[in-house]
């Protein structure tokens, strides 16, 4: 019995030993960019398919590139900076409204973050978001500007990484010209994430995206699966991720059934 509890303790210990990744390496690449908060910058470009709004035939690609910017402040903080613009396509999202392209409204998140996990290991984080009406056309943003909180808390072990991220945006101004009929902001989103990290720089995640409009008391819910993998453009580390989603839950206008994502991320790692 001792022979076995010793076999099984060398055994765990290895384990952990082989998920400590040599740093710059695409395993220690790959476990940073589960992190939303790493001191890396990448800049994402998220492919996304959503399809059946309101139960018809709307659909709607989209392309949102999320740069993520680290700063360090001083030895204990660092100020992270997360963006997501979408660069949309869209046909019948709303009934008898057409087709439409362009960009919609950018979504602008700045972390403040410690240097250093808390003891037990874990990070967080927190700050302001801003929500901006950059669309180029009326049907694809709010007309509206926002802010709120945002805050993000999760723990990386042995080749885990498991956590939330969370933001409330509330209305503060409406577009000048706008003729005040698009409902003011009070949007809530939570993301809880779990991804998986092998020593050979592939990454298995599940996700949920839960966004709940106050207002109307309605959620939008897709469950999203993913593999991604750490290959080279050159000298250039990138990380491919395909996935796919399910809505569990949707709006009255909403997509609904599968979605399709593809994203590649572009990563700079610290001292290039």
């Amino acid at each position: 019995m001792k022979r076995v509890a010793a076999f099984c303790l060398v055994a765990c210990a290895s384990l952990a030993m082989s998920q400590e990744h040599p740093p710059g390496s695409d395993a220690d690449l790959a476990t940073k960019l589960s992190n939303p908060v790493a001191a890396m910058v990448s800049v994402p470009l998220q492919f996304n398919y959503d399809q059946n709004y309101a139960g018809g035939d709307g659909h709607k690609t989209y392309v949102n590139v999320q740069p993520v910017i680290p700063f360090r402040i001083n030895d204990d903080w660092n100020l992270i900076t997360r963006n997501i613009l979408p660069v949309a396509d869209q046909s019948d999202v709303f009934p008898g409204s057409g087709s439409q392209s362009g960009l919609g409204d950018l979504t602008s998140s700045f972390f403040f973050s410690p240097v250093k996990p808390t003891d037990g290991g874990w990070i967080w984080a927190i700050g302001p978001v801003f929500y901006l009406p950059t669309a180029t056309d009326d049907l694809l943003g709010a007309k509206k500007w926002g802010v709120g909180p945002t805050a993000l808390m999760l723990k990386q072990e042995h080749g885990w990484t498991y956590g939330f991220l969370w933001n409330y945006v509330a209305s503060v101004a409406t577009v000048r010209g706008n003729n005040n009929d698009r409902p003011d902001l009070s949007n809530g989103f939570i993301q809880p994430f779990l991804s998986y990290s092998t020593p050979s720089a592939w990454t298995y995640g599940v996700n949920i995206e839960a966004s709940h409009s106050w207002d109307g008391n309605q959620w939008s819910v897709p469950l999203n699966l993913s593999v991604g993998h750490v290959v080279h453009f050159g000298s250039t580390p990138v990380q491919v991720t395909l996935g796919t989603g399910y809505f569990l839950d949707h709006t009255d206008t909403g997509p609904r059934g599968w979605r399709f994502r593809f994203v590649t991320t572009f990563l700079i790692p610290e001292g290039h």
